[in-house]
């Protein structure tokens, strides 16, 4: 038997896409993108292909052609339904037809037919999108080439028709049959400070001497092991502007194209509001899918996703406000709460859900979100605590649509922050949520830290909503702006807002100018924001800025193709047709019948392979898609401890776990698993509101202690609340992470307790500190939380995002607590720690 030449998938049949090459243009925060992919049919019959592959959320594609052996055919946009149609019609009839189409439940999810592809037959596909680049924290660019589509949760019943219900063949990373390359050129008035990738770049070039533009390409032999991410840093990006558009003079009247179009943006100077609310309700809804065992990256020592997410929630836990009420959801096949209702945040109930923490795993199955979301939902509101939700994921969810429809209807009641973990998370999903509640939307890749992002987001939520958001515009007389973004109601502190309307009327001479305003208040403040642009608009062959006011409109319109309503599916359906933009309810079809040979037999199928990472594989049953399971809610109860050790806690996941993972998980899993382990030793003993002579009477007689406990656990029991907390609260330390056994030891209220572990953290001796308390009897929780407050400004300054609203805690405490004595416990306390922290710090 001859066996067949060529690439070939796991089935040993030939694969027709050979490559895929991309070409970048990014302007200011706007990037121009088209994408060409190769086809060649090497076998003896002809073919049928069809490759799936990921899209950013926010791309607006509006166009798509096809090259067949030097001809070119420009395709149609057309009613999906229409496009299917024309498409099997055209395949029967033996003429080739390429389809270009938005999955049904995902948008960022698009799949490419390519039916008739003669033998010996190559075709050139290219497609083209535009896409605003968001503003990263650290003021850099962010533009993503999606390479990964991680395997979906399937729920049964779902639509056949859905591009992630496809077989798709999966293959290696190193068996992958098809290239990837890619070239860039940036460029901005205010000029570029530097560039920064994720993967291999050739060398950047600068051009002039102002480096207002630069050109780069991916080095040779991407594997497609994740997404291609470039970080764009320029001079100067907070600088408001207007960008006016030409549109077209053949369009239809009343038509978005016809008319120019204006693109605002704006960097509302927001100032922070001192001190922060300190009421809410804060739900934390966290992935336990068994995806989440995966590592963040495929850096070395990476962290597990699993225990990014538990240190996260330690930390957002520490960093409440005294007063608010919180709940923890964990969601896979079925989910699992904290607590019945939303509880008051406590000490007690901040131990309690630390308790529960420490038990949590990625262990639940598949990736249902709906549900759990809905239970949220129907709990009852608390009076003065609007909610704040948090949702975790990997975003490996099929039915998208269904969850931002859900996130919608309840949008007047809550805001949303999302967390996209890793590669290949689905930004229709995480940007979605976000997007219709208000909230904002994040994504953890590579090296970055889940637990910065999260705490930022947190800061954002406590900061007073800003309120009576209008825009108004200074025209010239005849001529009017016609909102198409959406109103906005929210406006976050840092956050950039772009805004996009039609100019309709008559335009003015070159030399006009216009003005537009952005008013809000803030805490019975008003403030606005003023920018002056230019009449004249410019012309763009691609109009960029029409089909991005055009996207904008539909990803408020656009709620997938079961899920729209009828009115709202007229609309999107004009736009889209009028626009060239794809959308659910619409597809690109293109037709060669001027190759007309009558087709011998039935077309033979090629699914192009897809990668698939170890992480996503690791987690997936035989056969390539999760298995149904019942969705169903756990109660929460108190599980019994573990009487594992932990030595076999960690061989559970000897093929995930990693030495250098995070500290705090390794004390997660060890605490209370070992019973043998000696809990008692100096570092676990802990003094709760001790004066000095009872802290030091107290550490004298340890080992008393500690055979107290040891051979009589009814005394232990018995111990009383107020003198000693439950140590399964406190995390151990394991290597030198000890930023985390600090915040560990934090209470609900802000402050510290002077006992081994914050010596062992201080690197001191309890009985030197103690000694070193400059008031006599004092009490000693305010001298070591003035302590603590020191060592973060000095050990872990470059990790203050992640502490900083304890912190704050921390010091409104010490003002409440010891106010009076604060200025003594302050100096001797840099004093004794040998500090240069500038004594302003604990200025509110």
């Amino acid at each position: 038997m001859v066996r067949p030449c060529g690439l070939l998938t796991r089935l040993e049949e030939p694969v027709p896409l050979k490559s895929i090459s991309v070409t970048l243009s990014i302007c200011e925060f706007v990037a121009g993108v088209s994408a060409t992919l190769n086809y060649e049919n090497v076998e003896k019959t002809p073919l049928e292909a069809f490759f799936v592959f990921p899209m950013d959320e926010d791309s607006a594609v509006y166009s798509f052609e096809a090259m067949v052996d030097g001809k070119k055919i420009m395709a149609e946009l057309q009613d999906k339904m229409k496009a299917h149609g024309n498409y099997e019609n055209a395949i029967s009839q033996g003429h080739q037809a390429f389809l270009l189409e938005e999955d049904k439940c995902s948008r960022d999810v698009f799949c490419c037919n390519v039916g008739n592809l003669h033998p010996g037959s190559k075709a050139v596909l290219t497609l083209k999108y535009v896409q605003e680049l968001p503003l990263e924290a650290d003021g850099a660019l962010r533009y993503v080439l999606p390479a990964i589509l991680n395997p979906r949760y399937q729920l049964s019943g779902w639509p056949e028709d859905s591009c992630l219900k496809m077989k798709t063949p999966v293959v290696p990373l190193e068996d992958l049959p098809y290239t990837l390359s890619m070239v860039a050129t940036i460029s901005s008035q205010h000029g570029i400070q530097r560039i920064q990738c994720n993967c291999p770049l050739s060398p950047i070039e600068y051009l002039g001497d102002d480096k207002t533009s630069a050109q780069t390409s991916l080095a040779d032999g991407h594997k497609f092991d994740r997404d291609v991410e470039l970080l764009i840093y320029y001079n100067e990006v907070h600088i408001p502007s207007v960008a006016v558009e030409m549109g077209k003079p053949t369009t239809e009247p009343d038509c978005l194209m016809g008319d120019p179009c204006a693109m605002v943006s704006f960097y509302p100077n927001i100032p922070e509001a001192q001190p922060p609310i300190t009421y809410g309700e804060f739900v934390f809804l966290m992935d336990r899918s068994g995806s989440m065992r995966g590592p963040m990256s495929k850096q070395d020592k990476s962290q597990l996703r699993i225990e990014a997410a538990k240190e996260t929630l330690m930390l957002l836990l520490k960093s409440l406000p005294i007063g608010c009420y919180f709940n923890v959801y964990g969601f896979g096949s079925c989910y699992e709460a904290f607590f019945k209702h939303s509880v008051k945040y406590s000490q007690r109930t901040m131990e309690e859900a630390l308790r529960k923490l420490k038990l949590m795993q990625a262990d639940l199955g598949g990736t249902e979100i709906l549900t759990p979301l809905k239970n949220i939902y129907s709990g009852p509101s608390i009076p003065g605590h609007p909610l704040q939700l948090f949702v975790f994921t990997d975003g490996e969810v099929t039915d998208t649509f269904s969850v931002i429809k859900e996130v919608k209807s309840n949008n007047r009641r809550h805001r949303c922050f999302s967390f996209g973990i890793g590669e290949g998370a689905s930004t229709s999903l995480i940007k979605g949520i976000a997007r219709v509640s208000g909230g904002a939307s994040e994504f953890i890749t590579g090296k970055e830290r889940m637990q910065s992002k999260a705490l930022r987001a947190l800061k954002r939520s406590l900061q007073p909503v800003v309120e009576d958001v209008s825009l108004s515009w200074d025209l010239s007389p005849g001529l009017s702006a016609k909102m198409l973004s959406p109103e906005q109601t929210v406006i976050f502190r840092g956050q950039r807002l772009i805004i996009y309307a039609q100019l309709t009327g008559m335009m003015p001479p070159a030399e006009a100018t216009g003005e537009v305003c952005l008013k809000y208040t803030l805490q019975g403040k008003s403030f606005e924001n003023k920018v002056t642009f230019s009449l004249q608009p410019k012309t763009d062959a691609n109009l960029a800025i029409h089909r991005l006011a055009a996207k904008s409109f539909l990803q408020t319109k656009d709620m997938g193709f079961r899920e729209t309503p009828a009115n709202d599916k007229k609309d999107v359906l004009k736009v889209s047709i009028e626009c060239g933009v794809i959308s659910s309810h619409t597809a690109f079809i293109a037709i060669n019948k001027d190759l007309n040979k009558p087709v011998q037999g039935p077309l033979v199928r090629r699914d192009i392979p897809r990668p698939i990472l170890l992480c996503a594989s690791s987690v997936m049953p035989r056969g390539g898609a999760y298995t149904k399971a019942s969705s169903s809610y756990r109660p929460p109860a108190s599980r019994p401890m573990r009487s594992t050790s932990y030595y076999s806690s960690m061989s559970y996941q000897q093929n995930c776990y990693d030495p250098h993972r995070s500290t705090i998980s390794k004390s997660l899993y060890s605490l209370g698993e070992h019973p043998s382990r000696d809990f008692f030793s100096p570092m676990f003993v802990t003094h709760i509101g001790l004066n000095k002579h009872q802290a030091l009477g107290d550490h004298r007689s340890k080992k008393k202690c500690m055979f107290l406990k040891k051979t009589s656990p009814e005394m232990a029991r018995a111990h009383s609340s107020t003198s000693t907390t439950n140590l399964e609260t406190h995390h151990t330390v394991f290597g030198d992470n000890h930023l985390v056994q600090l915040i560990s030891l934090q209470k609900a209220d802000g402050s510290w307790d002077l006992n081994e572990g914050l010596a062992m953290v201080l690197g001191m001796s309890l009985e030197d500190i103690l000694a070193a308390l400059p008031i006599q009897d004092g009490d000693s929780s305010g001298w070591a939380t003035v302590l603590a407050v020191l060592w973060l400004h000095a050990n872990a300054k470059d990790m203050k995002s992640e502490w900083e609203l304890l912190e704050r805690k921390a010091v409104a405490w010490i003002h409440i607590h010891a106010g009076s004595v604060m200025n003594v416990l302050m100096r001797a306390a840099i004093a004794f720690l040998k500090s240069s922290v500038d004594p302003a710090i604990f200025v509110l």
